[in-house]
């Protein structure tokens, strides 16, 4: 299996209403340093729509600014509509809607 073939399996677990980092990502995918892989393997993902690369975000909360289905406008919409809520700033409230697998 190759490494974003991983990267969609693992982000296809993240429940709803919770988020995962780019970095935690990596490290379930066996390559802890491979953030931007994960990030360049979520961009590129093939499967639109079955794998939710909307609750992929950065380790303090912020939201993808290219992120690829429509930007982080899109992505903040997905994420609300599914219950994940956000701090005054902008940001996820990551103490509330971490993944812990």
């Amino acid at each position: 299996m190759s490494f974003n073939d991983r990267v969609y399996e693992i982000v296809c677990q993240i429940p709803e209403g919770q988020v995962s980092t780019y970095g935690q990502i990596a490290s379930l995918a066996g390559s802890w340093r491979a953030s931007r892989a994960v990030g360049y393997a979520l961009h590129r993902n093939p499967y639109q729509g079955k794998v939710p690369c909307h609750r992929v975000v950065f380790q303090d909360g912020r939201l993808a600014k290219g992120f690829v289905f429509g930007g982080p406008g899109v992505q903040r919409q997905l994420l609300e509509a599914e219950g994940v809520t956000f701090t005054a700033d902008g940001t996820v409230d990551m103490k509330t809607c971490r993944w812990k697998p």
